[in-house]
């Protein structure tokens, strides 16, 4: 799945975390806020779907089947803090491509969660 932008062509380019927080919070469910370290997660319900280092890079915990394939495809590196554990990744933000395929993969967690535990309710 890739994310479409809907900035104007002579509008300024958005920083890649304004991008995906405005994407990733319109799916139904998903809430975002700082973490203890300055980092903006996303999630459903007590779950988190991955998170943001400023506009630099998106982490992401997967299930290490699903980590390993992604790693494999070169869509997501090591994570800095578990650099042997497949489960987790990083994908850096240098460009649309990247910002698109952020966004994508943290929708692939999201459709995991949600198949599991539903649309967390509203209230």
């Amino acid at each position: 799945m890739t994310a479409t932008s809907t900035t104007p062509p002579d509008a300024p380019p958005r920083p890649a975390s304004q991008q995906i927080a405005d994407h990733v919070t319109a799916w139904p469910g998903v809430t975002s806020g700082l973490g203890e370290r300055g980092e903006l997660g996303f999630r459903v319900g007590r779950r988190e779907i991955g998170h943001l280092h400023g506009d630099r890079v998106a982490h992401f915990g997967f299930p290490k089947e699903v980590g390993a394939a992604l790693r494999a495809a070169g869509r997501v590196g090591p994570h800095p803090v578990a650099p042997d554990k497949p489960a987790w990744g990083a994908r850096a933000l240098r460009d649309q491509a990247d910002v698109d395929d952020a966004i994508a993969l943290m929708r692939i967690n999201y459709d995991r969660v949600v198949a599991k535990h539903g649309v967390p309710d509203a209230g």
